[in-house]
Order: C-alpha cells, then structure tokens, then sequence
C-alpha cells in the first residue's frame, strides 16, 4: 500500500491541554470523503463561523504563497459556495461511526 498524503498536524496542537481533531476531508478517486465531529456544538451556527474561519485562512495561504489578493480570493470562494449551495454537483451520504 503506498503511502496516504496526510497534512501535518498544527504545532499548538501538541502542546495545547484541549486540543480535539474536528473535521478531516479527503478526496479518494475524485470524490469527497468527510470524518467530522458533528456536533462540535447544540448550535449549528458554530459550523458557519468554523468554515467561515477557515475561508479567510485559504485566503491567507493564497497571499502568502501566491501572491494572491485575500479580497479577491474570498470572493472567488464565496462564488463558489453560492453557486454549489444553489445547485449542488452531489448530494452527502454516510452515516456516523463510532469512535
């Protein structure tokens, strides 16, 4: 079996006393695949600060590793959930798993 690509865990997570995984996404043969704590909170909202959060660090990497204007990047990110919030290209499936 080769090797999995995995993204190195942050380094405030070694050392932080609460530290918890929420989200792990992989793309496996051109499709998505989702390992989450879903309920990170009663409250939903939370995944919409989360992901809005995490917008604005892609928009920041973009600057930093390409130059790119973090504006324009968030624009092109929000286009992108519009457009896929109006008309999905797939519809979620699965199930929880224990542990």
């Amino acid at each position: 079996m080769d090797k999995i690509d995995q993204l190195s865990i942050p380094p405030a997570a070694h050392r932080g006393s609460k530290a918890f995984e929420i989200v792990r996404v992989w793309i496996v043969d051109g499709d998505l695949h989702v390992s989450m704590n879903p309920l990170l909170s009663e409250d939903p909202a939370v995944w919409g600060i989360l992901l809005t959060d995490l917008a604005r660090h892609v928009a920041d990497a973009h600057e930093e590793g390409a130059g790119r204007d973090p504006k324009e990047t968030l624009s092109r990110i929000r286009a992108g959930w519009d457009a896929e919030f109006d008309s999905p290209t797939d519809v979620p499936s699965g199930h929880l798993l224990e542990g």
